[in-house]
C-alpha cells in the first residue's frame, strides 16, 4: 500500500537512555522519509548521542536544538518548520509508543479525504499507568467530546498524524504539553474529522522519567475550554464540516 510521504518529529528532552532504541524502531519501519529530532535543551548527553546516530542508518536525522528547555509545543513548532513530507507524525522519544503501529496509523490515509488520525490507547487492551494519569486522560476525552460534540476515545494520545498543510494552517501557539489539547481543539473548531485506530501502549513511571505532571491536566482543561468559548472560531475553508470522529 502506498502512503503519503511521512515526516516524523521527535521532541527530545533528557532521553539519553532511550534514544538509540526509539530511533532504531522508527527507522526499521521504513515508512518515514524524514526524521526530525528536536533536542529541547537536554543536559544528559542526548545531543552527543544524536550526533553519533545522525547518519548511522537511513534516513539521516535532521537535528535541531534549543539552547534551553522550552517544551513539547515549542519543539513541535521548530520541527514543523523543517518538515518536507505530506504527513506529520508526532513520536515521543521514550518507548511508551511503538513505531510498529505506523502501518495501522497510516492505513486510513489511503483515503485522500482523511486529514487526521489519532492512535487510541483505549481501543484495545493496554497496560495502564497510574490511576490518576489513566482516568485524567479519560476525563479529558470526555470533556473534549462534551465541548466539541465529538466522539474520540483518547484526546491525550501521543500518536497524532496530521496532514502537514493542515497542521501549519491551524497555527501552533502553545509551548508545553498543552500542544495536544490545542491541536485537538483547533481541529474540531474547523470541523475536521479525527479518525482513530487502536495502538499499543507501554507506560513508564515517573521514577523512570515520565515528565508530564498532574498540573498539566488542569492546563489541558483550560486550553480546551479557552478555544471553545474564548477564541473566535476560524473559517473552515476547504475543510470538512463534520464534528463526528470515525472510529
Amino acid at each position: 500500500m502506498m502512503f503519503p510521504s511521512l515526516s516524523v518529529i521527535i521532541p527530545v528532552y533528557n532521553e539519553a537512555a532511550t534514544l538509540a532504541e526509539i530511533l532504531s524502531r522508527v527507522r526499521a519501519t521504513r515508512l518515514a522519509q524524514q526524521i526530525i529530532v528536536v533536542d529541547d535543551g537536554s543536559a544528559d548527553g542526548s545531543d552527543e548521542i544524536l550526533r553519533r546516530l545522525q547518519s548511522s542508518d537511513t534516513p539521516s536525522l535532521t537535528l535541531l536544538r534549543h539552547p534551553r528547555n522550552l517544551g513539547k509545543g515549542a519543539a513541535m513548532r521548530t520541527g514543523l518548520a523543517a518538515v518536507t513530507g505530506e504527513l506529520v507524525l508526532v513520536q515521543d522519544a521514550d518507548l511508551e509508543y511503538d513505531p510498529a503501529d505506523y502501518p495501522a496509523l497510516l492505513a486510513p490515509f489511503a483515503d485522500p479525504a482523511v486529514e487526521v488520525v489519532y492512535g487510541s490507547r483505549n481501543l484495545q487492551r493496554n497496560a495502564r499507568s497510574s490511576f490518576s494519569f489513566y482516568w485524567g486522560g479519560r476525563a479529558l476525552s470526555w470533556l473534549t467530546n462534551l465541548l466539541y460534540g465529538a466522539h474520540i476515545t483518547d484526546e491525550a494520545t501521543g500518536y497524532k498524524i496530521i496532514k502537514t498543510y493542515l497542521l501549519r494552517e491551524i497555527g501552533l501557539e502553545t509551548d508545553g504539553f498543552e500542544f495536544c489539547p490545542e491541536v485537538t481543539a483547533k481541529l474540531f473548531q474547523r470541523g475536521v474529522t479525527i479518525r482513530e485506530v487502536p495502538i499499543s501502549y507501554n507506560p513508564r513511571s515517573w521514577a523512570e522519567g515520565k515528565k508530564i505532571r498532574w498540573q498539566d491536566g488542569f492546563v489541558a482543561v483550560w486550553v480546551l475550554v479557552k478555544y471553545r468559548f474564548l477564541i473566535k472560531k476560524p473559517a473552515a475553508i476547504g475543510l470538512k464540516s463534520s464534528h463526528e470522529s470515525s472510529v
